[in-house]
């Protein structure tokens, strides 16, 4: 096993790269749900927040236009200098492209390679940048992905239908509260004349967290 930490970016996070990948059994808990079941109960009970506010909160969330991620990313593709700002500062790059706040913390971008293969993981709970993606998916909050994309991102990749060549170097990155991630991935073959909008479309959300790649069927609904 190896430990990687060069990184196109200047900044301090955890950075994890495995040339090697061992099976691990880990055991999926469900227990998180009705933690958040029950902290809510108690902060309406006790009236810290009322049921209209959770509502405004959750139709927020559900209204999230998914669409920006895959927009940027086709964007970079053809757009050499979006893709530098991007690359640069994605928060800033996107709200001056798209007019939005991609998330409330700092967003780096993570380019693909032909040598290097991305993937984005968060440890403690779910960060992710829902401004670009909308929800994450249950999968990527589930421990199992939380443990295993660390420990044999490989495998992992690979159960999704993504297959990264052994030649080619995957680096985790640990999402946090104050770090978001979104994977550059690299633009496919035979797409040279496509316009903006058909490029998008091959990007999915899966493509943009690493665990599969444009073109390929998303590994979720």
């Amino acid at each position: 096993m190896s430990h990687d930490h060069d990184h196109t970016h200047d900044v301090d996070h955890p950075v994890y790269t495995y040339a090697d990948d061992s099976p691990r059994d880990v055991v999926e808990t469900d227990h998180y749900p009705l933690m958040v079941e029950a902290l809510r109960e108690l902060l309406l009970e006790r009236e810290i927040i009322q049921p209209r506010d959770l509502r405004e909160a959750l139709e927020k969330f559900d209204n999230v236009d998914h669409t920006v991620g895959p927009r940027a990313v086709a964007k970079a593709w053809l757009d050499p200098k979006f893709k530098q700002r991007l690359l640069a500062d994605g928060r800033v790059a996107i709200r001056d492209a798209f007019q939005i706040e991609a998330c409330e913390a700092d967003l780096i971008v993570l380019e693909n390679t032909p040598d290097l293969h991305n993937l984005v993981v968060c440890t403690l709970c779910s960060c992710y940048p829902r401004g670009l993606m909308g929800q994450p998916p249950d999968w990527y909050k589930s421990k199992s992905y939380r443990s295993r994309a660390v420990h044999e991102p490989r495998q992992v990749m690979s159960e999704y239908g993504t297959e990264i060549p052994d030649d080619v170097t995957v680096r985790v990155h640990d999402s946090n509260a104050d770090m978001r991630f979104m994977v550059l991935p690299l633009r496919p073959d035979g797409t040279e004349d496509w316009s903006e909008e058909q490029l998008s479309e091959i990007v999915t959300r899966d493509c943009l967290v690493g665990i599969a790649l444009p073109g390929l069927a998303s590994a979720s609904q």
